[in-house]
């Protein structure tokens, strides 16, 4: 786990990701720094609520309630933590996530014709 509380700004992201071997991490990162220096927040083995809770709760309070935006995939593990670590900033669904939902209700649509 690394925890990077320097990086926290107001509009992040929390997303899930697989790096090797199928293993899973959730990372939040810092929106504005677009995958240059100081992007991770927080980077977690895993993608089990609890397990991220463990890191966030570092985060003091007065911090988290700065956060303006968080933009998140559909799971349900992400919608948690951004609802109980980010109750103030507005929940934005990933565009990736609705655009892949839309296509794949489309193609479901199309098939049935």
């Amino acid at each position: 786990m690394a925890y990077f509380p320097e990086n926290i700004a107001k509009r992040l992201s929390i997303d899930e990701t697989s790096l090797s071997n199928g293993e899973l991490y959730t990372i939040v990162t810092n929106k504005a720094c677009k995958g240059r220096e100081g992007t991770i927040v927080a980077m977690v083995a895993g993608t089990k609520a609890e397990t991220v809770f463990v890191i966030l709760e570092k985060t003091p309070l007065k911090l988290r309630n700065s956060i303006t935006e968080i933009t998140l995939d559909m799971s349900a593990n992400m919608g948690i933590i951004a609802k109980k670590y980010f109750s103030n900033a507005v929940r934005v669904m990933h565009r990736f996530h609705v655009k892949k939902l839309a296509l794949e209700a489309l193609q479901e649509i199309r098939i049935k014709k």
